[in-house]
């Protein structure tokens, strides 16, 4: 299948992707709940002609289609998951919050089903050419917060993958060729006496004040860590409403994040340190729970080179006069902050260049050179820990208006729009291609598994997630 053969493929069935993203979505679901969404496009894959595996690793929402026999064996990784507090109507210029406000505020239902359209037409391929090779769609939920893939890797469920191809929504069009921070999220919580915080205070002992002074500590921590480390928390249980009660009961969850997964794992031993005295201090008990983890991204150079050349044949192509005028409106709906900001966002998804070919713009027309980045995005993905096991490789392309942040109900309202999905099925065809030109040439698999081993060789693998642990959903 010729790029001009997949461009066909893709274009005649176009109005079936486009009919798949919308339907999840329209049906918006958080970690590990995503019955509605994991259900339905498992079914499409089934309808497409893929077996399907559902409860993948144990995991409710957690699906493998497969489609074929034999070596290699090429994988598709999609997401579907979406956010609480981003519930957004769609293709409106101002805020309106969804009655849920639950959305893909980082436009999930796009990189599901444009992987799974990049499956389909790798299948094609196949077809066509009765040809040995297998192709596996990967439904992984919880990305957002629960690290569903990292749980997979753990289980088993990519072993025996040769390679895996990803992509994400963003503002531009490149290849995401930085590596990423790996994290430990973990759940502190501290038990006490309630007591008449007035009659009786004496004879309380407050969770809430171990649970402060535990965030004061970790504060005076930021000082004596490396500088890319990251220490988020947030107050998930403040003991009640009662000011009148000294609280018997709080929790708080911590989200550290570092480079590599040692340095995670010594800050983590040391905030653990801190939240023990504050245990001490209030006379409290306390409890940690693991709640989830993932490694650092380790980028493919060989496999990124092949899937920047199909990127680039894919071509951009060009937005509607409707297209720019929606974007423009977005952009004025921006912080002047983040309308300055708006080249850091597509930084941290691989563009290395000075910004010039966006002057006077609202939306991506170029597709970025690629460079191998020896940078660090500041952020987490549970790719990571599938990169850890197999050769991978990730791309973006532009769904959204430039300066959009991630995460924000920009992202959300622009998620089902005309231009997202030109960038989807623009991410599907080099995707695809990416994937016929390995079945096509061996040798040029040969030096991308090649390249993985030698790393391998000197990095030996651990899950981060400890076993035992299981995915835990948001509510």
């Amino acid at each position: 299948m010729t790029n001009h053969c997949a461009k066909i493929y893709l274009e005649e069935n176009k109005s079936v992707f486009e009919r798949v993203s919308e339907y999840i979505y329209q049906h918006p679901e958080t970690r590990f709940e995503e019955y509605s969404s994991a259900e339905f496009l498992a079914s499409e894959c089934e309808k497409a002609g893929f077996e399907v595996e559902r409860n993948a690793g144990n995991i409710e929402t957690a699906f493998v289609a497969s489609y074929g026999s034999g070596s290699p064996v090429i994988g598709f990784l999609g997401e579907f998951d979406a956010l609480s507090g981003l519930g957004q109507e769609p293709n409106q210029t101002s805020y309106h919050p969804t009655e849920t406000n639950v959305g893909h505020g980082c436009g999930h239902n796009l990189l599901g089903t444009g992987a799974f359209a990049a499956a389909c037409a790798t299948k094609k391929y196949l077809e066509e050419n009765n040809l040995s090779g297998t192709v596996k769609f990967f439904g992984c939920p919880g990305e957002e917060g629960g690290s569903g893939k990292t749980f997979m890797v753990r289980e088993g469920v990519f072993d025996g993958v040769d390679v895996a191809l990803t992509w994400h929504p963003s503002p531009g069009n490149s290849i995401m060729s930085l590596s990423s921070l790996a994290n430990y999220q973990v759940y502190f919580r501290f038990k006490g006496l309630s007591s008449h915080a007035a009659n009786s205070p004496h004879l309380g002992r407050s969770a809430l004040d171990a649970v402060e002074l535990m965030n004061v500590g970790v504060n005076y921590l930021r000082e004596h860590v490396i500088p890319e480390a990251r220490m988020h928390y947030a107050v998930t249980n403040t003991g009640g409403i009662s000011p009148n009660v000294v609280q018997a009961d709080a929790e708080v969850l911590y989200l550290l994040r570092s480079p590599k997964i040692s340095q995670v794992d010594n800050i983590y031993k040391r905030v653990c340190k801190i939240a023990e005295g504050a245990a001490l201090m209030t006379e409290t008990e306390l409890t940690i729970e693991f709640d989830k983890a993932c490694s650092n991204y380790i980028p493919n150079r060989n496999l990124e080179k092949i899937l920047h050349k199909n990127l680039q044949e894919a071509g951009i192509g060009e937005a509607d006069k409707e297209e720019i005028n929606f974007a423009e409106k977005l952009w004025s709906t921006l912080s002047e902050g983040e309308k300055e900001s708006y080249l850091d966002i597509i930084r941290g998804f691989g563009y290395q260049g000075d910004g010039s070919e966006f002057e006077g713009k609202y939306l991506a027309e170029t597709i970025s050179d690629y460079e191998p980045s020896t940078e660090i995005l500041s952020g987490s993905t549970d790719v990571a820990d599938v990169s850890w096991v197999v050769p991978t490789a990730q791309l973006t392309a532009s769904t959204s208006a430039l300066g959009t942040p991630l995460h924000t109900w920009q992202m959300t309202t622009q998620g089902i729009s005309s231009y997202a999905h030109k960038g989807m099925m623009r991410a599907a065809e080099a995707m695809s291609q990416t994937a016929v030109h390995l079945l096509e040439n061996k040798e040029d698999l040969e030096a991308v598994k090649a390249e993985f081993q030698e790393f391998r060789a000197g990095n030996p693998y651990s899950c981060p997630i400890p076993d035992g642990v299981k995915p835990s959903k948001l509510t």
